[in-house]
C-alpha cells in the first residue's frame, strides 16, 4: 500500500506540472480567476499571469486597479476586471470630478492595452451593516458617476457593477425553493431595486457570490456532496423546485436562479448575472468538513466543464455569464477560519495544487489520480490551538509578545495558568506560553467566532500540547 500510494503522489505532482508547462502560450477561452493578494512570498504579476495562462483563464479580476497588475495583463487579450475600493464610494458619489480623476488615474492609462471590461464598484457592501448608512445609498450614485466618465471619454464596452453576497436575499445561502427567493426588506426597495434599475439600463451584470461549500458544508446531512460537485443527477441527488416544477441537479444553480427569482419580484428578471467569486476550498481547519484538493479539483473542473459545454440555469437555459473562480493562490494572510487561506488554484510558491483546464476542452477522465479526500465525514476528535511551527524560521518575538499579549486580554482567566507559580509557567519561554495562551483564548471563545489564526502565528493540532502537571484543554472539553 505505501508504495502504491507513493505512485499517486507521483502521478498527481507529474500532472501538476503537464498542466503547468505544457499550456503556458495557448489562447485563454476558459472562465476567469480572481487574482487576491492578501499573502506574502507570492509570484510576482508577469509570472502570475503566466500561471493563469497555463490553466486556461480567459479572465481575471483583481480587488483593486494595481498599476503592477495591470501592466503585467497588458496584451494578453484576457478580460479583466478591476474594482474601486468600499471606502471610498461615498467620496465618488457626491463628486463627478472625484470619479472622474478615479477613471483617469486607474483606467485610462492602460485602457485599451489592457482589455478592461468590468469596473466593479465596492465588494459585498451588502453585507457589512457597518455602513449601511454611509455607502449603500450611494453605491448606485457613485456608479452614475463613473458611467458618466466613460461615457465623456467614449469607453463603452466596460460595465460598471458591484459584487453582491448570497446573503443579499432573506433566506442567504441557501434559498430552497429558488423560485421563493426574495432581497432582504432592508434593501429591496432602497438599495437593490435602483442597483437593478441602473444595471438594466447600462446592459451590465448583476455579479454574485456563490459558493456551493458552505451550503453543503452547513447542509450535509440533507445536500448530498455530489449534488454540491455537479454530480448530481441519478444517485447524486436532484432537486424539484415545487413553483416551477424546475428540475435541478446542483447546488450552483439552485442558488443563481434564486438571484435570478429575487430580481424578477423587483421588476428586473431581465438582468444579466455573473458569478464575481465561487470555487471550494482545498484545505482547512480540523472541524471544517470536506476542504481539500480532491473536492476542489471536481468541482473546478466540473465548473468548467459545464460553462463551455451547457452554460445557463434551468430558469435561464443557454444564458452565459462571466464566471470567475476564487483563487489564484492560497492566501495565507487571509484571517479567519483555515478555509480562508485555502482556495488557491495554486500554492504560494507557484506549484499547482491540482491539474485544472478552465476552458473546460480537458476529458475530465484524462486527469491524473487525485489524492483520496479525507475528511468528507465531520472530524469528531480533540482539537487544540498551538503556535504555528515554521522550520528554519527564527520567532519574531515582537509579533507573537504582541499575539500573547491580545490573547491574555481576553476571555476569563485566559493565562492565569502561565503566571509565575501557574502550572504551565515552565517553560518559560515566549514560544511555550504563546501556545498555552492561544489554545486557551480559542478554546473559550471558538464558540464565538474565535479563530486559530493570530495574524498567521498560530495553527490547529490533532497532537495534545500538555506536559507534565501543565493541561491544555481540548475543544472536546
Amino acid at each position: 500500500m505505501a508504495s502504491m500510494a507513493a505512485l499517486l503522489v507521483v502521478v498527481f505532482l507529474a500532472g501538476c506540472h503537464v498542466v503547468a508547462q505544457g499550456r503556458s502560450t495557448a489562447a485563454a477561452h476558459g472562465i476567469g480567476v480572481n487574482y487576491g493578494r492578501v499573502a506574502d512570498d507570492i509570484p510576482p504579476p508577469a509570472r502570475s499571469v503566466e500561471l493563469l495562462r497555463a490553466v486556461g483563464a480567459g479572465s481575471v479580476k483583481i480587488y483593486d486597479a494595481n498599476s503592477s497588475v495591470l501592466r503585467a495583463l497588458a496584451g494578453t487579450r484576457m478580460r479583466v476586471s478591476i474594482m474601486v475600493p468600499n471606502e471610498i464610494i461615498p467620496g465618488l458619489a457626491a463628486s463627478a470630478a472625484a470619479a472622474d480623476r478615479w477613471v483617469a488615474e486607474n483606467l485610462v492609462p492602460y485602457y485599451p492595452e489592457t482589455r478592461v471590461k468590468y469596473l466593479l464598484v465596492g465588494n459585498e457592501l451588502l453585507s457589512d451593516y457597518s455602513i449601511a448608512n454611509s455607502t449603500w445609498p450611494r453605491i448606485v450614485p457613485a456608479m452614475e458617476n463613473l458611467h458618466v466618465s466613460l461615457r465623456r471619454r467614449r469607453i463603452s464596452s466596460v460595465k460598471i457593477s458591484t459584487t453582491l453576497a448570497m446573503d443579499a436575499l432573506t433566506s442567504g445561502s441557501f434559498p430552497r425553493p429558488p423560485s421563493a427567493a426574495a432581497f432582504r426588506p432592508d434593501i429591496a426597495g432602497d438599495v437593490v431595486r435602483p442597483l437593478l434599475r441602473f444595471l438594466n439600463g447600462t446592459n451590465s451584470y448583476y455579479f454574485v457570490d456563490a459558493y456551493p461549500y458552505f451550503v453543503w458544508a452547513g447542509n450535509n446531512d440533507t445536500v448530498p456532496l455530489e449534488y454540491a460537485l455537479f454530480q448530481g443527477g441519478g444517485g447524486g441527488g436532484r432537486y424539484v423546485d415545487p413553483g416551477t416544477g424546475l428540475t435541478y441537479t446542483n447546488m450552483l444553480d439552485e442558488m443563481l436562479d434564486a438571484v435570478v427569482h429575487a430580481m424578477a419580484k423587483l421588476g428586473y428578471g431581465g438582468v444579466k448575472l455573473g458569478i464575481a467569486e465561487t470555487g471550494w476550498p482545498n484545505g482547512g481547519d480540523y472541524e471544517q468538513i470536506g476542504c481539500n484538493a480532491h473536492n476542489a479539483a471536481i468541482y473546478n473542473r466540473n465548473l468548467a466543464a459545464r460553462m463551455a459545454r451547457s452554460p445557463g440555469t434551468p430558469a435561464r437555459p443557454g444564458a452565459k455569464m462571466p464566471v470567475f473562480v476564487f483563487s489564484l493562490y492560497n492566501e495565507d494572510l487571509k484571517p479567519g477560519p483555515g478555509t480562508e487561506r485555502h482556495w488557491g488554484l495554486y500554492y504560494a510558491n507557484g506549484t499547482a495544487v491540482y491539474p485544472v483546464d478552465l476552458a473546460g476542452a480537458r476529458p475530465l477522465r484524462s486527469y491524473p489520480l487525485l489524492p483520496p479526500p479525507e475528511n468528507d465525514a465531520p472530524y469528531k476528535g480533540p482539537v487544540w490551538c498551538v503556535l504555528a511551527g515554521r522550520r528554519g524560521e527564527k520567532l519574531n518575538e515582537t509579533a507573537v509578545g504582541d499575539a500573547l499579549a491580545y490573547a491574555c486580554g481576553q476571555g476569563n482567566g485566559t493565562c492565569d495558568a502561565i503566571q509565575p507559580g501557574g502550572e504551565c509557567f515552565r517553560p518559560n519561554t515566549t514560544a511555550a506560553h504563546a501556545s498555552y495562551a492561544f489554545n486557551s483564548y480559542w478554546q473559550q471563545l471558538r464558540k464565538t467566532g474565535a479563530t486559530c489564526y493570530f495574524n498567521n502565528l498560530a495553527e490547529e493540532t490533532t497532537k495534545d500540547p500538555s506536559h507534565g502537571s501543565c493541561k491544555f484543554h481540548s475543544s472536546l472539553d
